[in-house]
């Protein structure tokens, strides 16, 4: 099972008007409400791929029951940890002129040190093939606190995957995880350098495996193995916004399958994976035809 962390779980509100005008009042057409968060993107994605999972977070108040409600009735089995604070919105405005998205993101309840420590507490290690951890990190925890589970998971022999970037990217990297992250997040973190550097740089840190996208220019992966690049079969357009987040989702099921899979066919699906997301128009869902087609073209060096 692919156990998917979401520490600043969200209840994503689309609202749909016939055109955006700011400082005007606007009648609302169709208004979704979605379980949202980047580990709940690749929870969604994972089990489209046809893979068990467990989503995993905190959620509070009258938001928090709207984000459980949608997970059950999405079909994702859920372990949530309950806190005080109010589960966080998101607010995206759907402009019906040009489809733009003007996009409101809350900063996140605060979780106390009893609640993390709850939710450490509630973790189901023997059921879990791999943790996969993503997203910012809530007011109150520390900015660690990813690299803290990774240390946790190996300590019952779970590998887990990480997509952070920043200070985060490389204390994850150090507890020895397999680490995600773009092309930009990299160099965040690392300062600039051409990408295979880079993820072979996360990998001397202890990196079990860096995967990093690299926007049009394909995908990297490097272990101690060697290092990889994807090239993508063709240039696609759509909502980037879950692209990433399918590559997790194929790096944690390879995982999941094998501590040591061959990142050469994983890169092949990740690519695959991604740009189907992109055809998309929600984060969390992938075009499969397009990912069966594409995954056997996709050229690796």
């Amino acid at each position: 099972m692919i156990g998917t962390v979401t520490l600043n779980l969200a209840l994503d509100v689309t609202y749909e008007v016939d055109e955006l005008t700011v400082g005007g009042s606007h009648r609302v057409g169709a208004i979704r409400e979605r379980a949202g968060g980047k580990g709940v993107n690749v929870a969604r994605v994972a089990a489209t791929l046809g893979h068990q999972v467990l989503v995993l977070g905190f959620v509070g108040g009258v938001a928090g029951e709207a984000v459980a409600a949608e997970l059950f009735d999405a079909g994702l089995t859920a372990l949530l940890t309950p806190i005080q604070g109010e589960t966080r919105r998101t607010v995206a405005i759907v402009n019906g002129v040009d489809g733009d998205a003007t996009i409101f993101n809350e900063g996140g309840p605060t979780v106390s040190a009893d609640e993390w420590r709850a939710f450490g507490e509630r973790m189901p290690w023997g059921r879990l093939g791999v943790l996969a951890c993503s997203g910012s990190i809530p007011p109150g925890l520390p900015a660690d606190a990813y690299a803290e589970l990774a240390v946790r998971a190996r300590h019952h022999d779970v590998l887990s995957v990480i997509d952070a970037g920043g200070a985060a990217l490389v204390a994850a990297a150090k507890a020895g995880a397999v680490v995600r992250a773009n092309a930009a997040e990299l160099r965040e973190a690392l300062g600039e350098l051409e990408v295979e550097d880079g993820a072979q740089q996360l990998v001397g840190l202890g990196a079990t495996a860096a995967v990093i996208t690299d926007g049009a220019r394909g995908m990297v992966a490097a272990s101690n193995k060697g290092v990889w690049r994807a090239l993508p079969v063709e240039r696609v357009s759509g909502n980037p916004t879950g692209a990433g987040d399918a590559c997790t989702a194929v790096v944690a099921a390879a995982v999941a399958e094998s501590p040591e899979p061959d990142w050469s066919v994983v890169l092949k699906s990740a690519v695959a994976a991604s740009a189907a997301a992109v055809l998309t128009p929600v984060a969390g869902d992938i075009d499969l035809a397009a990912y069966r087609r594409w995954q056997p073209q996709v050229t690796v060096k």
